[in-house]
């Protein structure tokens, strides 16, 4: 089987009672999968914490070591969302290990997705946005490390700019980082992506589709990737209380087939992560995770 997807229970369960929604997406992502048969429990990769080593290969020994020990200042903890335990950070560490657990699993072809993950604005040496440590980041850097890839193309369609990825790989070239984000959406200051693509206030589906359609395409191209890192944020969703846009459900659909299928087409390995979602009704936030599952065992589970 070349599908795979990384779940474990503390994705939401080290997570404070006060930032539990729209956390609990997590579990009810994981019950989904099992409901609509695409997977059993046995079948869910379960991470353990990363090694510290991989971590170091990202961020900072000053910043880590402040994770690890509990010394980030109010202000810190505040700037990254979150009162720190040490729950909280063991829980960072293993969804940083779920995404690059499922990196692994598909170095010989395939796409695996983190039911967690999707930390983007994670810079080397701080945490802001819900983000402790960037995983997709970690996982890139580790598929360097070990030799495994030699160009990775991060796709970016969160609402919000992929700022910290953005940042960790302004000098590496093997790795492309391409983020289509609202202009006038967090961060207020943007960091520079190798693609970046500030999109218009309340933009449609359609709008919204023809401009990933042009703007991706050009990157697969010329830069060639040999592997895709999707984060696949749904607070574009017309319904999301901080995206600012207009695109429906299926819209989003429409987009993980895109993206999906240009991996599947050029038999690049892809690993999503889940990215954002702040719609009221977690029902919307969950449907709309749903369809880059579905389309991801429909096209790489056979």
């Amino acid at each position: 089987m070349s599908f795979f997807v990384a779940y474990h229970p503390s994705y939401i369960h080290s997570v404070p009672e006060n930032h539990r929604f729209p956390m609990e997406k997590y579990g009810l992502l994981h019950q989904q999968l099992q409901y609509e048969g695409i997977l059993e429990e046995p079948d869910f990769l379960q991470p353990d914490l990363i090694n510290l080593d991989v971590v170091r290969k990202v961020h900072t020994e000053e910043y880590l070591q402040k994770l690890l020990n509990l010394n980030c200042s109010p202000r810190e903890q505040r700037v990254s969302g979150f009162v720190h335990t040490e729950e909280l950070i063991n829980r960072e560490l293993r969804i940083m290990e779920g995404t690059r657990l499922c990196a692994e699993m598909v170095k010989n072809g395939g796409a695996a997705l983190n039911i967690a993950g999707g930390t983007h604005h994670a810079f080397t040496d701080r945490g802001e946005g819900f983000c402790l440590l960037n995983d997709q980041a970690i996982a890139a850097q580790w598929l360097l490390d070990q030799k495994l890839f030699k160009s990775i193309l991060i796709v970016d369609l969160d609402v919000h700019q992929g700022n910290g990825t953005a940042e960790i790989f302004r000098n590496v070239p093997e790795v492309f980082t391409f983020s289509m984000h609202g202009g006038a959406n967090y961060p207020i200051h943007k960091e520079q992506s190798d693609k970046d693509i500030h999109l218009e206030t309340f933009l449609d589906d359609k709008s919204y589709l023809s401009i990933l359609k042009k703007e991706l395409t050009p990157v697969l191209e010329a830069f060639n990737p040999d592997f895709i890192f999707y984060q696949c944020g749904v607070d574009i969703l017309e319904s999301d209380k901080l995206g600012k846009l207009k695109v429906t459900q299926n819209g989003i659909r429409l987009r993980d087939e895109f993206v999906l299928h240009a991996a599947r087409e050029r038999n690049i390995p892809v690993v999503c992560s889940m990215g954002g979602g702040y719609s009221k009704d977690i029902r919307d936030i969950v449907n709309a995770h749903m369809h880059v599952f579905r389309l991801a065992h429909q096209l790489f589970s056979k």
